[in-house]
């Protein structure tokens, strides 16, 4: 189910999409703060949550012959709809294995297709970005180990968003990391702090 919420104070135009398979625990808090951002923001969002929507992941084979055919499967007609019409994306999700989970990993290889993110015109040998409209690209998304770690380790989902993603956006896309590091970590203050600042950082991002 899609969630729509319009407002008259705000033109930015913000598709949420929440992948976390509890409602509970931080990164369900984290999604509820960025809901509350874009209230006070007046913006008109939009919100998928993959795993209450069942969204399946799985590329099917199907899809794998077919992938440089324009347009996606009927059921992801409304993702992509979405993901054309917004000038705002941001992710809410945990980083496991350094990386999106299986849900919303799935969820770009399905909907970020051609026709809708992207095209390859005849003879060219190099993908044309489609999603012009994309100018902020923001990603709110906890880490189990340190900033310092995740750096050593290459930071692989930091680059599948900002390095591949973002070149399918608007050339002038901007992006916003917003990453708690340590989870694991006793850090229950930490914790309370990233959230209690978080609802003001997303306002102004899509203020």
């Amino acid at each position: 189910m899609t969630l729509r919420r319009r407002s008259e104070q705000s033109s930015r135009r913000v598709l949420v999409i929440f992948c976390h398979p509890c409602t509970e625990g931080f990164i369900p808090a984290a999604f509820e703060q960025v809901e509350v951002g874009l209230r006070a923001a007046g913006a008109d969002v939009r919100v998928h949550d993959l795993y209450r929507e069942g969204f399946v992941p799985e590329l099917s084979a199907d899809e794998h012959r077919t992938h440089l055919d324009a347009g996606v499967a009927d059921e992801l007609q409304q993702h992509a709809d979405d993901l054309r019409w917004c000038d705002t994306l941001i992710l809410v999700y945990p980083t496991w294995w350094s990386g999106q989970p299986a849900m919303l990993k799935g969820w770009i290889d399905r909907v970020w297709a051609s026709g809708v993110a992207w095209e390859l015109p005849e003879g060219a040998n190099r993908l044309r970005p489609t999603l012009r409209n994309v100018r902020r690209l923001v990603a709110v998304t906890s880490h189990g180990s340190s900033k310092l770690m995740n750096s050593l380790q290459g930071e692989g989902g930091k680059r599948t968003l900002f390095r591949s993603l973002r070149t399918m956006c608007h050339p002038l896309a901007r992006t916003h990391w917003l990453a708690f590091y340590g989870i694991d970590a006793d850090a229950a203050a930490k914790r309370d702090a990233y959230l209690d600042g978080l609802a003001a950082k997303i306002e102004r991002i899509a203020g």
